[in-house]
């Protein structure tokens, strides 16, 4: 039944995720491989999947990336501020060892598809997922589909108004004080001289930190209108943040949009990922699934 399998790479700015699974999510092998130059991560990327005999495997990557089947940088890394990932043809390197196909998208909208079939958002056709770690992305489901138009959402890097006590600058190397230059971990840090899991106890730096998140929740609400939104990433494990977001989304909206799931029932709205940290991974065996069902039609 070896043959039977998916495979999955979950490309992250820090490390990459590999894993041998099934569409149901069942991982049967998985390794993590630090993220460096394509040139010393890609070779090991390979030789874990050597090993099996895959049917399809799936990539959902770092971003920016080119998602449309009709450009000719198709399956490429972009403009990543990852300088030597920057124009990398990513879904190529991985066609050109393995004859099968190849389904391929952005590491958020790979989560998101995984919180939408399997995780915290299974039976609804709408849901955000958002991951707030290294850095901030987001994907979104919409009528069961993952959106995506000119190119994939970025919706990390909406610029948000800035708190008046907060005179950081901003991390992000294109905007300075996107929602990314604001809030990812990076950020934190900065901010404060210490890593977000030793201020654990500071309850000034999560407060800040929810507050710029619900602004943007609020913007993608407004906009979007998911069913569920999905808050994964590192910063997201400090567990105190989701009743602080709660309390801070519903005084943005004053009672604007009067559902029950926002002025009533909003921790089970905006809620952490049913697949934990396999989100990302458990969406590149369905990108992989998606495309074998795709060739074999």
């Amino acid at each position: 039944m070896n043959s039977m399998y998916y495979g999955s790479i979950e490309a992250g700015g820090t490390k990459f995720v590999c894993a041998v699974g099934n569409e149901k999510g069942e991982i049967k092998d998985s390794i993590q491989i630090k993220t460096e130059t394509p040139e010393i991560t890609m070779p090991q990327v390979i030789d874990f999947f050597k090993n099996y005999d895959l049917m399809a495997i799936g990539i959902g990557s770092f971003g920016p990336i080119d998602i449309n089947v009709d450009s000719p940088t198709y399956g490429f890394i972009t403009s990543t501020p990852k300088l030597p990932w920057r124009n990398y043809p990513f879904m190529k390197a991985i066609k050109d060892e393995f004859d099968i196909p190849v389904g391929f998208n952005t590491d958020v909208n790979a989560a998101a598809l995984g919180e939408a079939t399997l995780g915290a958002a299974k039976g609804l056709d709408s849901c955000l997922y958002i991951t707030v770690g290294t850095g901030v992305g987001a994907g979104a489901v919409v009528q069961g589909q993952l959106l995506s138009g000119l190119s994939h959402p970025e919706m990390g890097h909406i610029l948000i108004p800035r708190h008046p006590d907060d005179a950081y600058s901003g991390k992000c190397p294109y905007h300075q004080d996107c929602l990314e230059g604001l809030a990812a971990g990076p950020a934190i840090e900065a901010r404060w001289g210490k890593k977000g899991i030793e201020l654990a106890d500071k309850k000034e730096v999560w407060e800040l930190e929810a507050h710029y998140i619900a602004e943007a929740l609020m913007q993608y609400m407004l906009i979007l209108s998911p069913k569920r939104i999905v808050l994964g990433g590192g910063v997201m494990k400090q567990k105190q943040l989701f009743p602080l977001i709660h309390k801070k989304v519903q005084t943005l909206l004053n009672g604007y949009l009067n559902i029950p799931e926002v002025t009533e029932n909003i921790e089970q709205y905006i809620v952490p990922p049913g697949l934990g940290d396999h989100a990302g991974i458990t969406g590149g065996l369905i990108l992989a699934k998606e495309a074998y069902e795709t060739v074999r039609l």
